[in-house]
């Protein structure tokens, strides 16, 4: 086997040289591929379709046949760079520096990635590859996307073909500050809302003749805005609406518009439930627009509902290798946004540990190598108990 397979540092390092943005594959999973394929794991690659957006390669692997079926999931595709001048080193260099690897995705996610490849293959070399049960990997393409040719329609695919996953640690960065003081066992729901109050144009000298309907379009927006959802429960903080886009369709400070919309997100806890939410979102709205006269209408849209996985065999395994490997405890929390956990959690238990998150999506994104080799061996910890206690 070689070197790079079982050391993170290179194998995050050739993962960052490809560049993935979002839906581009750019080599990343054909490396995984030949990785994995020579330790003898069967690879499977899938490309998802679906009119309006990229096509989608997407990649599952596993090792075994019995169970139970441990399940390792993330994604190759990365953000876009942005202006690359402003990086210190080139964002697909992966450059290293006073021992510390730069690059696009060397902390969401391709570093995670490494260390749970190389934490598997290590396993299977200890053990001489006689596993008590299955390791999977699920790989995207499509999580910095629109993420609806990736994790979802692989699972479906993996149903299809009878697989089923036993528990799953996805590789997101979980942790704040350093490795051991997050693991995420739960997520919010995220609900989209695009609100629209209709009025009628005219010059704005002669308002009488014309509606202005952005002022009832603020009247709206404050009642959802000032209306609390409730106050969090002991797992989850409270939900929150927020107003992220006003517009009117005209630049004109002299034309009063025809009509003017707001787009809403919605992050719920799990007193909620999105038919519930919507629900919420309509009577609030009526209320207020009774109040003005506005005529109006609101859309939904959404990919994910709340979820919690609550401590059991997944989560203390887990917290058992970080206490090993790190001597810290970390919170279970159920902060942040979404994941593709959001997903998996419909077939098997599911949690989220990773790399230290402070660098995600920012020019010279980073990651120490010290990161990197405490990951794995938290990752290699894990696997060994996880199974060590499957065969108790």
């Amino acid at each position: 086997m070689s070197l790079a397979a079982t050391d993170p540092v290179a194998l995050a390092q050739a993962l960052i040289r490809c560049p993935s943005v979002t839906p581009a594959e750019a080599g990343a999973l054909s490396l995984l591929e030949e990785v994995l394929a020579l330790a003898g794991f069967t690879v499977h690659r899938v490309t998802f379709s679906e009119p309006g957006t990229p096509d989608v390669e997407n990649l599952y692997a596993r090792t075994g046949n019995a169970g139970p079926n441990l399940c390792f999931a993330g994604h190759t595709d990365v953000v876009p760079p942005g202006d690359e001048a402003r990086w210190t080193y080139p964002p697909f260099a992966a450059e290293i520096r006073d021992g510390v690897l730069y690059g696009r995705g060397a902390v969401d996610m391709k570093g995670a990635i490494a260390c749970f490849v190389a934490a598997a293959l290590r396993h299977l070399e200890k053990s001489g590859g006689q596993l008590r049960g299955s390791i999977s990997l699920l790989i995207t393409g499509d999580e910095e996307g629109p993420s609806i040719n990736g994790t979802a329609k692989l699972l479906d695919w993996l149903r299809q073909r009878g697989e089923q996953l036993d528990a799953c640690v996805v590789g997101e960065p979980s942790n704040p500050h350093a490795i051991g003081d997050e693991i995420k066992i739960g997520r919010r729901g995220s609900l989209n809302a695009e609100l629209v109050v209709y009025g009628k144009q005219g010059h704005a000298a002669y308002p009488h003749l014309a509606e202005n309907p952005i002022p009832k379009l603020a009247r709206i927006i404050d009642r959802l805005s000032t209306t609390p959802l409730d106050e969090g429960t002991p797992d989850f903080e409270p939900s929150s609406l927020q107003v992220t886009v006003i517009s009117v369709p005209n630049t004109a400070t002299n034309v009063i518009p025809s009509e003017a919309r707001a787009k809403l997100n919605i992050r719920y806890n799990n007193l909620h439930r999105r038919s519930d939410l919507e629900a919420w979102v309509r009577k609030q709205c009526a209320a207020a627009a009774e109040e003005v006269g506005a005529r109006w209408d609101v859309s939904f849209s959404g990919t994910g509902d709340v979820f919690l996985t609550r401590p059991g065999p997944l989560v203390d395994t887990m917290l058992e290798a970080v206490r090993a490997v790190t001597g810290r405890t970390p919170r279970l929390s159920t902060g942040g946004g979404t994941s593709d956990a959001r997903f998996i959690q419909a077939y098997c238990p599911v949690i989220e540990f990773g790399l230290v998150n402070e660098t995600i999506h920012q020019v010279d994104e980073r990651v120490p190598l010290a990161d990197l080799h405490t990951l794995t061996a938290v990752y290699e910890h894990f696997v060994e108990q996880f199974f060590a206690k499957a065969a108790a």
